[in-house]
């Protein structure tokens, strides 16, 4: 399973962006979102190094929120020091 992870748009070169979140930094492919206009600022979804989805900073927080409590609840897997 794959999840999407919301990131903030630093800067934007042709159809590769440079991204943001939690403190990470990442180049994203724009290729699947040439037509939307992607910007500094905007927040995107990323999967699998593509940006997939635009969405607004209020999304993003909620998701944020949503993965923090998931890592919160994650327990090591079996013959993973705790």
């Amino acid at each position: 399973m794959c999840l999407g992870i919301p990131m903030r748009v630093l800067f934007v070169d042709e159809f590769t962006a440079r991204c943001e979140a939690k403190g990470v930094q990442r180049e994203v492919s724009l290729f699947l979102m040439q037509d939307e206009g992607v910007r500094p600022g905007d927040y995107l979804v990323m999967q699998g190094g593509y940006a997939v989805q635009k969405i607004d900073e209020e999304q993003a927080r909620a998701a944020w929120d949503v993965y923090d409590l998931m890592l919160q609840g994650a327990k090591p897997l079996s013959g993973e020091a705790s």
